[in-house]
């Protein structure tokens, strides 16, 4: 039996204006999660020094945090659904407060890697519960197309965020402070979640918790991505990094059998098998996959072949983010409803395969100008352009019930694509170099820069070929607008603009 949810009040003009109010509380805590997937990165070395732990050990940092964000985030999502999105967000934001002040905290290497973890666990919870309150709260067509405008330049600019933040942070106060920014604005969001997140009531007895579906997913995706960070250090043919991978594969296979068994299913299987959706969720895969390769390998050459500073660095992806919030509303206002996400995706993929294409030519003596800036300004475009239609498609008629798993599907989607797209494509960049020192000895310096950028020009190219292959997989998937209109007319699929029901 299903729960229902009712609203406390009918909408009033100043429930509308608290709207946006909400949106910005849910953008602060996204922006939280997205920019705590890098800003980290920039502090390893500083962090290295101080606590004095190996470079072998120095990849747990990032991993302890992916490992129990990536696996824990359909159970974050689906408790949303069930124990009320008010709760659960600011539960979310109070415990990833705790865990970041741990971390800045931390005496020893045990105490900020268990602190990281311990973030990842409370991100999973926190992300997709933030999308759900705004796929639920935004459901007329106009206020939606702006919100997830908003939205979705934040998810594609965080990482970019974080690596500025994170050069400020790191030359000015220190490390530590990369970690305590977070409880900064958690606070805010506290604040925001208390005045504006809206109240509303259960009737009727309270759904029960997929438990063998939750066992089974969270093994799967713990495996999935373990099974991607052990292949960036140990390789692909390495028998942990194998059986990882097999295991994650048994374990999903499994999860999807349940889920046409269970009577309470975690995942309830009519959310992916919607073309669009399912369309969205490989989107926003593949789109993690290139920006996470490309705020990597960019990084590494602006700062080991060009000497940028943390900060310069930072700085110098600012026009990529210009372009993004730029594009994100213009694209989500005027081009989207025109055009719909069958054009817009694809489309958006392309421009950002240009951009990637064109860092291919960069070599030791290239300049900023065009060399850098001209294609972070294209996949700025590219990414406004996809990733706010990717996501408001994700989560456009789902069952209010269900909006915080089916949230938790493009968190999941972005984080695995980001962790495939470390580990895969630092794996083919390190033996393009491998390849050009064979063919180039005496290793000289001069032969070991260019190798590296023979490493890097690898990288964009094979992120490039990610877009495309993105592009084409999109325009196939995503159903034209008349068939929408098909699609609708036929199921009888709730309207765009149905009453919002946000559970408390």
């Amino acid at each position: 039996m299903v729960a229902v949810m009712s609203q406390t009040a009918p909408a009033t003009p100043s429930a509308s204006s608290a709207r946006w109010l909400t949106l910005t509380t849910v953008a602060f805590a996204q922006l939280m999660v997205v920019l705590d997937t890098t800003v980290v990165n920039i502090a390893l070395p500083s962090a290295q020094l101080d606590l004095g732990f190996s470079d072998g050990d120095r990849q747990w940092i990032v991993t302890a945090y992916s490992l129990t964000f990536g696996s824990l985030l359909l159970l974050g999502g689906r408790l949303s659904d069930l124990i009320g999105r008010r709760r659960t967000f600011i539960t979310a934001l109070i415990g990833f407060a705790a865990a970041s002040a741990l971390g800045g905290a931390a005496p020893t290497f045990g105490l900020l890697v268990a602190a990281r973890a311990l973030q990842g666990v409370f991100g999973a919870l926190l992300a997709p519960t933030a999308l759900a309150v705004l796929a639920t709260t935004f459901t007329d067509p106009v206020e939606r197309r702006r919100a997830f405008g908003i939205f979705g330049a934040i998810a594609g600019m965080g990482g970019a965020i974080g690596l500025l933040l994170g050069g400020i942070l790191t030359e000015n106060l220190n490390w530590r402070w990369n970690l305590y920014v977070n409880c900064v604005i958690a606070v805010i969001a506290v604040i925001g979640a208390l005045f504006f997140l809206p109240h509303v009531h259960r009737t009727g007895p309270r759904p029960k918790l997929d438990v063998p579906g939750t066992v089974l997913v969270s093994g799967s995706l713990f495996g999935l991505v373990y099974g991607f960070s052990h292949a960036e250090t140990h390789g692909w043919a390495n028998a942990v990094t194998i059986g990882l991978l097999i295991g994650s594969v048994v374990l999903g296979t499994a999860f999807v059998y349940w889920q046409t068994r269970a009577e309470h299913p975690l995942m309830p299987l009519s959310i992916v098998l919607d073309r669009n959706r399912s369309a969205s969720y490989l989107s926003v895969l593949l789109a993690g996959i290139g920006m996470f390769g490309i705020f990597l390998f960019l990084t590494y050459y602006l700062q080991l072949t060009l000497g940028y500073t943390p900060i310069k660095t930072g700085l110098a992806f600012l026009p990529m983010i210009v372009a993004l919030v730029f594009t994100a509303q213009i694209g989500s206002n005027f081009l989207l409803p025109r055009f719909g996400p069958r054009i817009m995706v694809p489309s958006g993929m392309i421009f950002a395969a240009a951009g990637a294409f064109w860092l291919t030519a960069l070599d030791l003596n290239s300049s900023y100008w065009p060399g850098i800036v001209v294609p972070l300004v294209l996949m700025g475009m590219g990414f406004g352009q996809m990733m706010p239609a990717a996501i408001q498609t994700a989560t456009l008629n789902v069952d209010p019930r269900f909006a915080g798993v089916a949230s938790a599907l493009v968190n999941t989607g972005q984080q695995v694509g980001g962790s495939l797209g470390t580990a895969l494509i630092n794996t083919l960049a390190a033996s393009a170099a491998t390849s050009y020192l064979a063919s180039h000895q005496p290793a000289t310096q001069q032969v070991l820069a260019q190798a590296q950028i023979q490493s890097y020009s690898t990288a964009y190219a094979w992120v490039g070929g990610f877009f495309v292959a993105g592009a084409v997989l999109a325009g196939l998937m995503y159903r034209s607008r008349s068939a929408n209109a098909q699609v609708t007319a036929t199921t009888g699929a709730p309207a765009e603009d149905a009453e919002p029901v946000i559970m408390h």
